[in-house]
């Protein structure tokens, strides 16, 4: 393995680590979506990441990450993360995580560690998704497209994969659809693909597609 990793292959490792950790099979087509880039660029920068030590390609579900990559991906993620938090002191929740793509390459071990003493260890990003070693937080907490009408939630999470849409994240916060929301399930229309929540009084209709990127954490009824 080489000891500076680009950042593209940074990108990478990022997108594996999540599709790794989500369980889902990695496909060729599939990272050249999520990269922006075409399906010949993605087999070439998979077979610099295997001569590299980073992915081996031995399973049935497609490249993984080696024990080498897995530590580089956690590190990028990690400081990916951390770099999300220092700019949510000057930018709004929605505007962070693009933003912190033009930063995190360059945080460097030092600043690391000074960035998780000074945020005071972390363990989420600011849209809920754990930092990597704290995966067990989110083991309880439910995509909406499976919660039930009257359950009444807590947002936890919206997923890495979703915050890659800008105006779905601006959506959501002008609605108030994030960490430590609370909120009602009013209905879920399977026939239309919609669910609809009241947070803070208001209605708010989500299709499928973004509803199953946001995660909450079901409260425990009330007793009398």
């Amino acid at each position: 393995m080489t000891d500076k990793i680009s950042p593209t292959i940074e990108d990478y490792l990022m997108i594996l680590f999540i599709l790794q950790r989500d369980g889902e099979a990695v496909q060729g087509v599939r990272l050249a979506e999520l990269l922006g880039v075409s399906p010949p660029t993605v087999t070439n920068t998979l077979k610099r990441m295997v001569r590299d030590g980073l992915v081996s390609m031995d399973s049935p579900h497609g490249p993984h990450l080696t024990d080498p990559g897995m530590a580089a991906a956690r590190t990028v993620m990690r400081r990916h993360m951390l770099t999300e938090w220092l700019l949510s002191r000057m930018l709004s929740w929605s505007k962070v995580h693009l933003q912190a793509h033009e930063i995190e390459h360059a945080i460097s071990d030092e600043l690391e560690a000074a960035l998780i003493a000074d945020l005071n260890h972390p363990t989420t990003c600011p849209h809920g998704n754990p930092l990597p070693g704290f995966e067990d937080l989110a083991a309880d907490w439910v995509s909406l497209v499976n919660l039930r009408p009257g359950d009444e939630v807590v947002i936890r999470r919206i997923h890495e994969l979703a915050e890659e849409d800008s105006q779905l994240l601006h959506f959501l916060e002008e609605k108030s659809v994030v960490p430590g929301s609370p909120a009602r399930v009013v209905e879920v229309l399977p026939f239309n693909q919609t669910v609809t929540l009241e947070v803070h009084g208001q209605a708010v209709t989500l299709g499928f597609a973004a509803a199953q990127q946001v995660f909450a954490e079901r409260l425990a009824p009330q007793t009398a």
